[in-house]
């Protein structure tokens, strides 16, 4: 590699990042047209007092090879601060690539919607703001998988790690200014167990109309799955190249047995002949045996007289989200809502994301009186005002 990569050994790094306890990391990768996406370049950016501006950046080639365990140890090192921008997927990437976990996570994406930005905030726009630094984008969608990488690609590449523990830092600040870190790292965490492992129970389930499938037919739909991450994995192509899902499906429901009856189910041109179609008949006629995944859990009935009061649910949350400066995609998505409301107009104990940690300090609470009709709603100058309801009833018992 050239131009402003560093050569330093992942030992050196993880040295580095231990001893300052803190560690900043991104990968590019490519997932176009293949089965698992293909991890093609690690940025690490560690503190380092003798390098210029105090930060030490280094670019790693996984398809050239480089000694990982040292980097895996420091990922998965508690006492290391792991900061990331956006890190659902560079997380998934490096558990997978480096067979480690990943911990203390500190995502800036995540810490700038508790900071009053976008909970979808870019890191260009954010160093800008934060930092202020301009950073010239242009390489994100380039063939990270061809080499020798241009000095431009590492130019950029290197400036997503180089002002991150930078940024990092402002969010603290502003966070514990508005007594909302420990809420950032709380949903920071969240992403630590983020995998890419495809698991095809999980894949039937999402199979359409895999509700109407027969337990048989699950059987038979499971055993195709299988067959099919298999296929993908050698060819190393998309799953749904190999086998469209709703393929997949009808030759689960029909469950051919001969190559006629294979033939007969549209979409499978190119696998009724030779070897494939003795593949395809042999999975289904061992996997009519088998037991059958359960069936997927068919979706909750709605009482329609919820949905208002999953409305001003959704409204209480947007004051609350609104007046704390958070992002309010950040807090329950309408589903959520719609889920707790339920749970407690049956009286249940609601659970979810709502009913612990800092979204149930947040509105949580105030949900469950909302929906018990202990609370109110009413318009303001400033917004809505929460009003409670328990004083007015008093009052109008004694009149």
């Amino acid at each position: 590699m050239r131009g402003d990569v560093q050569r330093r050994t992942t030992s050196e790094l993880a040295q580095l990042a231990a001893a300052a306890g803190q560690l900043a990391i991104d990968t590019e990768f490519v997932s176009e047209r293949r089965y698992r996406t293909l991890l093609c370049l690690v940025q690490v950016a560690v503190p380092d007092p003798s390098a210029p501006g105090g930060v030490r950046c280094a670019a790693l080639d996984p398809l050239a090879g480089f000694d990982r365990e040292p980097l895996a140890r420091v990922l998965a090192d508690p006492a290391v601060e792991v900061v990331m921008h956006a890190g659902r997927q560079d997380v998934a990437l490096l558990r997978r690539e480096l067979a480690t976990d990943i911990h203390n996570l500190f995502d800036t994406q995540v810490a700038a919607g508790f900071a009053g930005f976008s909970a979808q905030e870019g890191y260009q726009t954010l160093v800008r703001q934060l930092v202020g630094v301009r950073i010239e984008g242009g390489e994100g969608f380039t063939r990270w998988d061809r080499r020798p990488l241009t000095e431009a690609q590492l130019r950029y590449a290197l400036d997503d790690v180089r002002y991150l523990l930078a940024l990092a830092e402002e969010l603290k600040r502003r966070l514990e200014q508005f007594g909302r870190l420990e809420w950032a790292r709380e949903e920071s965490r969240a992403i630590e167990e983020i995998s890419d492992a495809r698991d095809p129970l999980q894949i039937v389930r999402r199979l359409p109309r895999a509700g109407r499938l027969s337990g048989e037919q699950r059987a038979v739909a499971l055993g195709l799955v299988e067959w099919r991450e298999q296929r993908a994995a050698q060819l190393d192509r998309p799953p749904a190249t190999v086998l469209a899902d709703h393929v997949l499906v009808e030759l689960a429901r029909r469950r051919p047995r001969t190559r006629s009856e294979l033939r007969a189910v549209r979409g499978l041109d190119g696998h009724v002949s030779g070897r494939t179609a003795e593949e395809l008949l042999a999975v289904v006629e061992r996997s009519r045996h088998r037991e059958p995944p359960p069936a997927p859990p068919q979706p909750p009935q709605r009482d329609a007289s919820e949905q208002p009061i999953a409305s001003l649910a959704q409204a209480l949350v947007r004051q609350r989200a609104r007046e704390a400066g958070i992002a309010t995609e950040l807090v329950a998505t309408q589903s959520e809502l719609q889920a707790f409301v339920a749970a407690v107009r049956r009286g249940d104990a609601p659970t979810g994301r709502l009913a612990a940690g800092w979204r149930h300090e947040l509105v949580g609470r105030e949900l469950v009186q909302l929906v018990k009709g202990k609370l109110a709603l009413s318009a303001g100058s400033d917004g809505l005002r929460v009003i409670d309801v328990a004083p007015l009833a008093r009052e109008q018992g004694t009149q």
